[in-house]
């Protein structure tokens, strides 16, 4: 019987690989990077030199070539570690990487997935605006033709490798705006690079309650000009590639939700055997039994669910909706709770981060809202449940 969670020798060596080096690497700055709220640009750099920045996209355009599943396996042991940093890993490697690698034309991806995989350039991916998050047809970037090329205005927020440092932006990124006029319905996808006039930071957002090491930022377009060959599919039709995409997107945030997950477990269930109170080890003890038991079986439940999902998804073909939504629904609910009840077996110790359990539930709470809201994810699944006639 094959093992769900690892199921390929490529898969096993993958996580063993990415786990050795998130135990070298990723934990030891974690701490530090969360309190400067500064990206760790040496550290991301390594992740291209262990092909994990392309980790889905073709071999030939400087990527892995490999599937959903090892996407969820790199997400969930960067997040065991530092979720801020896997945040940061994640808008660049599927936001950016896997949604050019799959929308894009090889011209394209020859001019710019080598240098997003090798960590030559970071990229992201612009959606979400001041005015407009979930309601992605209310966003009022506007791309307006003229001769051979596009005209883009607006502002975009809330964008991760927005910025890479105070005053400097990210270096590449994918560009969501309505074609033509604010009134259609008609979205399409740019590449803008940074240095292109009239594109600029507008602002490196400070005092995040979790995720501090990956940076947010305000990015503006000001009568950006980019040529035709800049424009990702057909003119008007991005919102298909844009929930292509957000499936993996989803998928790989849940994976993100089990690393929390995983870690706290392993946090609270250390601590337990080895305070003590009263004379006995606190395991001993009903209340915290309850705590370690219960986020273990949720936290299992969860993670047959995301490799359940990662293991049927195309990275090229719409998944099914229901389950990409589904298991950030679950996860990230589940994370955030089994990262407060490590804090409460912890008392005292996991209200400081000298054990990490505050920093863990304070990155947890973002999944609840980034990449979809809870509330939008229980609209889609009920919308789509209503279309099913049985539950296979």
């Amino acid at each position: 019987m094959s093992d769900l969670f690892n199921p390929t020798e490529e898969h096993q060596v993958l996580r063993e690989m990415v786990r050795s080096f998130v135990e070298k690497e990723v934990a030891p700055q974690a701490e530090e990077f969360d309190k400067t709220e500064q990206f760790n640009r040496p550290l991301f750099n390594k992740l291209g030199e262990l092909g994990l920045l392309g980790v889905t996209a073709q071999p030939e355009f400087g990527g892995s070539g490999m599937d959903a599943v090892a996407a969820v396996i790199v997400h969930e042991e960067l997040s065991a570690a530092d979720p801020g940093f896997c945040l940061a890993y994640l808008a660049h490697s599927m936001l950016f990487v896997n949604n050019l690698a799959v929308n894009g034309t090889d011209e394209q991806r020859a001019r710019f997935l080598p240098g997003t995989c090798s960590g030559e350039l970071v990229g992201g991916m612009c959606m979400s605006e001041p005015d407009a998050g979930t309601d992605v047809l209310g966003m009022g970037t506007v791309a307006v033709e003229d001769g051979d090329e596009y005209v883009l205005t607006g502002r975009k927020m809330w964008i991760t490798n927005g910025a890479v440092s105070d005053t400097e932006m990210g270096d590449i990124f994918l560009v969501y705006a309505k074609t033509g006029s604010r009134d259609t319905r008609e979205i399409s996808l740019f590449l803008v690079e940074k240095g292109r006039e009239g594109f600029s930071l507008g602002q490196k957002l400070h005092g995040k309650l979790g995720m501090r090491a990956s940076t947010t930022a305000e990015l503006v377009l000001e009568e950006v000009r980019v040529p035709r060959e800049n424009l990702v599919g057909t003119p008007g039709k991005a919102v298909k590639s844009m929930m292509r995409n957000l499936a993996i997107e989803r998928v790989t945030l849940a994976a993100m939700s089990l690393g929390i997950a995983r870690r706290s477990v392993e946090i609270m269930n250390d601590y337990a055997r080895e305070r003590t109170s009263f004379g006995r080890p606190i395991n001993v003890y009903g209340q915290i039994q309850r705590h370690i038991a219960e986020s273990y079986a949720e936290f299992m439940a969860g993670r047959s669910y995301v490799y359940h999902v990662a293991g049927q998804l195309e990275l090229d073909a719409f998944g099914h909706r229901v389950d990409s939504d589904g298991v950030k629904l679950y996860c990230s609910t589940m994370a955030k709770n089994v990262a407060d009840r490590a804090i409460q077996v912890l008392g005292g110790y996991g209200y400081v981060s000298e054990y990490n359990v505050e920093r863990l539930w304070r990155d947890a709470k973002l999944l609840e809202i980034g990449g979809g809201t809870i509330e939008a994810h229980q609209k889609n699944m009920t919308r789509d449940l209503a279309q099913l006639d049985k539950i296979r």
